[in-house]
């Protein structure tokens, strides 16, 4: 039987979070400095509250140019995404690689209970096929 390559088998695992309390500069900063579009957010307990990407960060910095410089800034939970769309570990890649190419998104949120485990993005999931194609090895119905 065809082995069938999981979420879990992908993802990182070691990602650069936010908690809800980080000052918004801050949290630009550590994006900046690592190169990277967004974060998840999680609180104490490992929880997935939220993302911050670039674009949360650039409307409170343009909306904050035009209105009140003073109002510039302020802590990741004022501004993250709180609605955020998760999967688990034991998702099929291929069905990620057919929603990324559908939903036009660039990374999930792995999450089981709750808590967050890992993210996959696009290029994990053409690590995989690169690992795996011509060894006959992805099966899709698995």
């Amino acid at each position: 039987m065809l082995r069938s390559v999981k979420v879990r088998d992908y993802m990182t695992t070691h990602l650069i979070v936010f908690n809800p309390e980080t000052d918004l500069f801050a949290a630009i900063d550590v994006l900046l400095g690592n190169n990277i579009s967004g974060a998840p957010v999680v609180n104490a307990k490992g929880k997935l509250v939220g993302i911050l990407s670039e674009i949360d960060c650039l409307k409170n910095i343009v909306n904050g140019s035009y209105y009140d410089y003073e109002a510039l800034g302020g802590t990741v939970e004022e501004f993250m995404v709180k609605d955020v769309e998760t999967i688990t570990p034991d998702i099929d890649i291929l069905t990620i690689g057919d929603r990324f190419m559908n939903e036009g998104r660039r990374r999930f949120p792995v999450v089981e209970d709750g808590k967050l485990l890992g993210q996959i993005s696009r290029k994990d999931v053409l690590r995989a096929v690169r690992d795996f194609v011509g060894t006959g090895q992805i099966n899709r119905s698995a």
